[in-house]
């Protein structure tokens, strides 16, 4: 016992008990009744309020410890969540749990009851026109609901004791957590797309409290409660109520920089991407930011458009009471411990943090600072490429043209390029906003399609198919590759390193793919010559060595099979190894894994294809094609140059799983990653030194692995060399194209220990003769040396100039 007045409070431990004990803990004796108490806390007594058991033995030890003559109880206790549905909690612990604490209070000299209630049983009002305590009651949803039916058990059940209802306006902190704010900042900082639509009137706005001056209202009520009526109301909340669009602007310009422009959408609109993004949740949740479900309910849609604007005359006049915060003055200190701690935050604002700002915390710099250093960049970035988007839309408006100038009659072609040039024209527009990453990716989609178009309705004219092909290129570029590819995490965009851990050069750097690129242009040449023949563009095709060969060979079985011309979609193929080797920086190894991967899979199992037509066409078409073997050797020497790229990403990502991150989000969107280093501009160095590295990057070129090479072109030419004949000459053919694929891919030094399929290679070179029909007796003697070759060739491992982490020591 002491002599302080005596305050029984329900939820004592909570946000708003804490304020209240520290506002009145120096002037009374405050006792919590909690569901569960604190350690240490003996100013505490353990109930549950749905148990009328559990109160009475509540009171029996309340009794025992202070008395019965209590000055104040303050109800805070109650259930709350953000679903939307009418859970039996409601009525069982707001309703039902405010009459059994009422009527177990019966037996103590209890000189007021204050019940927290909330502005929300009232029906909203208009900007303009403040609601006061007479205003009518309308609750919408569940939680209001059943505040007010509880209010009415106050004053069905309070009997002698007198009873003052606050209806509370939403309580914020100098951290925000008020939960309808704290989201609409987070849509902010996160710019999500979200952030920029309004499913109501943005002129209209929700009132709020500050927690301190919300504490100051309880500590004046139970100062002043012999004052007070027997039964009173109050709204608690500041008079100046900020509509959703003023709190947009102040909010970006505090976050961004920038005012943030809101657009209201239609309630169906907005009641259609909440169901969506609900599905997207359970469908896909590894590929959203958090994995759970949106903060924005469907029900919540509807309430957009409610304004509350409080007339709190009432509270001034029995309570003196003003408040001494206002939201408007409050939101920069609230931005700024935001952007300071933007995880902390999070935290403190139940909010679920999103991955990108998992990873930033295992960053050395504070997460406040990478996260707007990402945001720089990228607006610095988007900027500097704004011409990229007019030039996507101009290339746009042309295609619209493009087929009347070109006199073409298909209609079909017609509508391909109109319709596709009016949609790029459009979200290039669009694109123009920093925020609308989906456009641009949009466009790069219909990039590929314009590809494909001349194809699949196998155009007979020759601009066309110039046309699309340059058109849909050049707006991939602009789109994705010049202004840089959107969704990058900012911390991976921000942070880490350029060279993988353990390797002594950047694999991403341009000096290691512009060689990819120059081989890609050289097969695209002689594709795009080669399917101009199939779609009768030209009378015939050269060939330098094969007389006809050429045309048999794009004109077979094996061409004809597809629905579009084969070497159509080869040139496709090249156009986007292209288009994929400029997309992303210099450290895409770890900021677009997906691209770095999908590089690799348009090269390696592509370049194997490749090899695979060229080893069917004098086995199975009876001739050669010239053009066709450049270009697949074009494709082939690409692998070797590829595989240091697709390694690093493959150790990048096992490295991510062992952390703990998601696999799905990091491969789509990025991380950092600890150790590595950093690496100076690519072509900072002598122009000969560039070259040189650009040749000699993860590659080079033991005399072992040339003279396998040089086995393989003689086994593939052992028809005209040693009059192979049937099994014998197409198993040479095989053998030889195999060895050169393999020793040519094994040219790559990460690629090394693949040359020990040789030996499997000369080993059946040694059987061969004795086994199959067709060899001549030199032929037989040249597979026989030429298997033991193979066999010697493959021992010695040849140079190896460079690191590559944990990859060493598979090839050291």
């Amino acid at each position: 016992m002491t002599g302080k007045p005596l305050v029984l409070v329900t939820g004592l431990g909570g946000r708003i008990g804490a304020a209240i004990r520290e506002a009145m803990g120096a002037d009374y004796t405050l006792v919590g009744f909690e569901l569960r108490c604190a350690e240490g806390d003996e100013h505490c007594i353990e109930t549950d309020i749905t148990s009328a058991e559990a109160l009475e033995r509540s009171c029996a030890e309340l009794r025992r410890r202070y008395g019965s003559r209590i000055a104040s109880v303050i109800h805070l206790a109650a259930f709350y969540d953000f679903s939307g549905r009418d859970d039996p909690k409601y009525d069982e612990v707001n309703v039902r749990g405010t009459q059994r604490l009422l009527q177990a209070l019966q037996g103590f000299a209890v000189e007021q009851f204050v019940y927290a209630s909330t502005m929300l049983v009232h029906a909203p009002g208009a900007p303009g026109r403040p609601i006061d305590e007479d205003w009518p009651l309308e609750p919408k949803w569940p939680y209001p609901k059943s505040k007010l039916a509880a209010e009415r058990v106050v004053r069905g059940h309070r009997g002698a004791i007198p009873a003052l209802i606050l209806r509370i306006a939403g309580v914020y902190t100098d951290d925000c957590e008020v939960p309808s704010l704290a989201y609409q900042i987070q849509r902010i900082f996160e710019r999500q797309l979200e952030s920029r639509v309004f499913p109501g009137d943005p002129t209209h706005g929700q009132a709020f409290v500050h927690l301190d001056d919300l504490a100051q209202a309880f500590r004046l009520a139970v100062e002043r409660r012999g004052a007070l009526p027997p039964e009173a109301t109050l709204l608690i909340g500041e008079p100046g109520t900020e509509s959703y669009e003023a709190l947009q602007e102040q909010i970006g310009c505090l976050v961004h920089g920038e005012a943030w422009r809101t657009h209201p959408i239609p309630e169906t609109v907005a009641k259609a991407g909440s169901w969506l993004q609900h599905q997207a949740v359970k469908v896909i949740p590894d590929f959203i930011d958090r994995g759970i479900e949106p903060f924005i309910q469907p029900f919540m849609i509807p309430l957009a458009d409610d304004h509350y604007e409080l007339d709190i005359s009432r509270a001034r006049r029995l309570l003196s009471w003003e408040p001494r915060h206002s939201l408007r003055a409050s939101l920069p200190r609230m931005i700024e411990r935001m952007k300071h701690a933007p995880y902390a935050w999070y935290r403190r604002n139940k909010i679920p943090t999103p991955q990108w700002l998992e990873q930033a915390a295992d960053v050395e710099r504070p997460a406040g600072d990478l996260v707007q250093r990402a945001w720089d960049l990228a607006e610095e970035r988007h900027r500097r490429t704004l011409w990229c988007h007019f030039a996507n839309c101009a290339l746009g408006l042309w295609l619209v043209c493009a087929p009347f100038a070109f006199g073409v009659a298909d209609a079909r072609i017609v509508a391909s390029d109109v319709l596709a040039g009016a949609a790029i024209a459009v979200l290039a527009l669009v694109s123009l906003s920093r925020d609308a990453g989906w456009a641009r990716w949009a466009i790069a989609g219909i990039g590929i399609w314009l590809l494909f178009a001349p194809l699949v309705f196998w155009t007979t004219s020759p601009a066309v198919y110039a046309n699309d092909t340059l058109v849909g290129a050049l707006v991939m570029l602009f789109a994705v590759a010049v202004p840089g590819a959107p969704g990058v995490s900012p911390t991976a965009r921000a942070a880490g390193p350029d060279v993988p851990p353990g390797w002594d050069f950047n694999p991403s750097a341009w000096i290691q793919r512009v060689p990819i690129i120059a081989l890609a242009f050289i097969g695209l040449f002689f594709s795009r010559y080669l399917a101009a023949y199939q779609l009768g563009h030209i009378e015939s095709a050269w060939d330098p060595f094969f007389g006809d060969g050429t045309e048999r060979v794009i004109t077979s079985e094996v061409s004809e099979a597809f629905p579009i011309p084969d070497a159509g979609l080869g040139a496709v193929v090249y156009v986007l190894e292209i288009v994929t080797g400029v997309i992303g920086d210099r450290r895409r190894w770890r900021t677009m894994p997906w691209m770095s991967l999908g590089f690799g899979v348009l090269i390696v199992p592509l370049g194997a294809v490749s090899i695979f037509f060229i080893i069917i066409q004098p086995i199975v078409i009876g001739t050669w094609c010239a053009l066709c073997i450049l270009g697949a050797a074009a494709m082939l020497v690409q692998i070797p140059y590829a595989f240091d790229e697709l390694l690093a990403t493959l150790q990048f990502l096992k490295d991510r799983a062992k952390k703990g991150r998601n696999l799905w989000y990091v491969f789509w969107r990025g991380d950092t990653i600890e150790g590595g280093r950093e690496a100076p501009d690519d072509f900072e160095r002598p122009p000969l030194a560039v070259v040189r590295d650009m040749v000699q990057g993860g590659v080079t070129l033991p005399w072992t692995l040339a003279a396998s090479i040089a086995i393989g072109v003689a086994l593939m030419l052992s028809r005209l060399l040693f009059d192979a004949a049937g099994t014998a000459a197409n198993n040479d053919h095989l053998i030889g194209a195999l060895v050169i694929t393999v020793s040519a891919i094994a040219l790559a030094e990460m690629a090394r220990p693949l040359r020990y399929v040789n030996v499997l290679f000369g080993a059946w070179l040694l059987a061969a003769p004795w086994l199959l029909a067709g060899y001549t007796a030199s032929g037989a003697w040249a597979s026989v040396v030429a298997g033991l070759a193979l066999i010697v060739l493959a021992l010695p491992r040849g140079p190896i100039h460079s690191r590559y982490g944990a990859w060493d020591r598979m090839i050291r």
